[in-house]
Formats: C-alpha cells, sequence, structure tokens
C-alpha cells in the first residue's frame, strides 16, 4: 500500500465509526415499554427476544467497528513510517530524497526510482533500515550515474 498523507480521510473514517456506534448504541438502549414483564401483544416474541436480537446486531456491527478502525490505525502507522523515512532522506545530504519512491506496508518499506550513485543507493537503504518500526526493506532502486 502507498501511504499518502490523508489526514481528511482518515478524520472522516473516525467520525463514521463514531456514528455508527452511537446509532448502535441509541438503537439498542432499554426503552420503556422493555422494563415492563408482560410479552407484547401483536409481536412475533417476547421485548426479551427483541432486546437479545438488537444487542447480537449491536455485537455484529461492533466488530465491523472494530475491524475498521484497526484498519485505520495500520494506515496511519503506514503513512508515519512512509514520512519518517522520506523526512530522513530529504534531510541527508547525500541522498535525493525526491527521485525515491516509498511506499509501506505494514512494516516492510519498498524503496522505489533512480538514484545518483552505489553510495546514495547504500545511503537510502540504510536510512529506511534504521528507521525505527521497519522490519523489512524491499530494494527495487535503480543506480544510474548520469542522472
Amino acid at each position: 500500500m502507498r501511504s499518502r498523507s490523508n489526514g481528511g480521510g482518515a478524520a472522516l473514517l473516525i467520525l463514521f465509526v463514531v456514528l455508527v456506534a452511537a446509532f448502535v448504541y441509541w438503537y439498542a438502549r432499554p426503552t420503556p415499554a422493555a422494563v415492563s414483564s408482560s410479552p407484547a401483544v401483536g409481536t412475533s416474541g417476547t421485548l426479551q427476544q427483541d432486546e437479545d436480537r438488537a444487542r447480537e446486531k449491536g455485537r455484529e456491527v461492533g466488530g465491523k467497528i472494530a475491524a475498521g478502525a484497526e484498519r485505520v490505525k495500520e494506515s496511519i502507522d503506514e503513512a508515519a513510517l512512509t514520512t519518517k523515512i522520506k523526512a530522513k532522506m530529504t534531510l541527508d545530504d547525500s541522498v535525493k530524497g525526491r527521485s525515491i519512491d516509498v511506499s509501506t506496508n505494514g512494516s516492510t518499506v519498498t524503496l522505489s526510482g533512480t538514484v545518483r550513485s552505489a553510495a546514495e543507493h547504500d545511503r537510502a537503504v540504510s536510512l529506511a533500515r534504521e528507521t525505527n518500526g521497519v522490519t523489512r526493506v524491499i530494494d527495487h532502486l535503480i543506480v544510474n550515474s548520469s542522472h
């Protein structure tokens, strides 16, 4: 996954998750009619059965929300790793960071693009490997000394 700074998208997804959670809470809350111990007239079951179904639906939606929130967290972590590496390259005088593409998938970083020398290549790979949180670097850099 290529990580890009997309704070608006992440904020929108978080807002969506909060709204869904609020809806589930509101939908599954006990109502004054639910306090009655007698079954409702004209329904297919008792109020307890209806409450149980609502709670089950709430658990299902909650599980989906948790999975979505985990994906958002992973995307944010990937974007943070990409940003750290690009910043290191930008601040390093021996690396031309603009010519190097950095993409992150989990804790695996892929470097691609063209560098001017073997020394620049080695430094770029080293900067990526030294970044906290990176477990693997995939090197697709091409050395082109005429660049």
